[in-house]
């Protein structure tokens, strides 16, 4: 339905790809051994992150509010959910072997977290929308269409410290990242 919306599916895209590193130097065995096991955790959900953006940018034609409704809510719930699981996969793998793991991974988490959080307020939003008066529809579309390149660019923003060095380096070498990067295309 809107340009801003295609945009912001778009950045989801390039979370993926901001995930994915992108260097070809060795990086210590520790390295490789975190990055593995959050990427091998992270891509199952960056695909439905990426599935779920395809989802809503399927239904930005629909002419039928409720049926945008219903899409866009699920949508926005798999990618809350996707979020949710990226910050449990980057918890989970433990402190991260460079200087300031500890600080790097808390607020790789949180930013994660607080990305889950803002597509679940989304889906509430959507959800909370007057199908019944299209004038009232469009207008609160409009104003949720707004927030997911800024989530998305806070979550860019909390990985990219995740991809600095060698951890970086070791990300990109690893399988679970690769794949999702390279079915990756931003749209839009």
């Amino acid at each position: 339905m809107n340009k801003k919306l295609i945009a912001a599916l778009s950045g989801g895209a390039a979370l993926v790809l901001a995930l994915s590193g992108c260097s070809d130097d060795d990086g210590e065995d520790k390295a490789n051994e975190w990055a593995k096991q959050v990427c091998d955790s992270a891509q199952p959900q960056l695909k439905n992150i990426l599935d779920a953006s395809t989802e809503i940018e399927a239904v930005t034609d629909e002419q039928d509010p409720k049926k945008y409704q219903q899409a866009s809510s699920a949508a926005y719930q798999k990618i809350s959910d996707g979020y949710a699981e990226l910050a449990k996969a980057v918890q989970k793998a433990g402190e991260p072997p460079v200087d300031n793991g500890v600080k790097t991974q808390s607020e790789a988490v949180k930013g994660l977290n607080a990305a889950s959080k803002r597509y679940a307020d989304l889906k509430t939003a959507v959800d909370e929308l007057n199908t019944a008066d299209k004038g009232k529809f469009a207008q609160g579309l409009r104003e949720i269409q707004e927030e997911p390149p800024k989530i998305v660019k806070s979550a860019t923003t909390s990985l990219q410290k995740l991809q600095a060095g060698e951890l970086g380096q070791a990300m990109a070498k690893q399988p679970g990242c690769q794949k999702v990067a390279a079915s990756a295309s931003p749209t839009g």
